[in-house]
């Protein structure tokens, strides 16, 4: 496994209608990087924003689509995402704020 620092662990969030729906109930959306467990995840959104406290991860795998052009195939990225619940008196991340 790759030596990774907090700051390489969150790659960017996620920002559809189902993520901003669940920012109701303190919960982010973010793509991490693969390698990344949810300790790291953990450590890496209370460094990166200040006043924030995570109660619970939750991750999902999704492996690359196969991509055909003209006789070749091969994937696109596979990727992470994680789904970071906050507690009651964590505050907010501003990062998706006026979103």
């Amino acid at each position: 496994m790759a030596d990774l620092k907090y700051y390489d662990v969150i790659l960017r969030p996620v920002i559809t209608e189902k993520s901003m729906n669940a920012m109701a109930e303190k919960k982010y959306t973010f793509f991490v990087h693969p390698d990344a467990t949810k300790a790291q995840i953990k450590e890496a959104v209370e460094k990166m924003f200040e006043g924030t406290k995570v109660a619970s991860v939750n991750t999902m795998n999704n492996d690359g689509k196969v991509k055909r052009r003209g006789m070749t195939f091969g994937r696109t990225a596979k990727t992470k995402k994680a789904i970071v619940k906050l507690t009651d008196e964590s505050k907010d991340i501003e990062i998706f704020q006026g979103l």
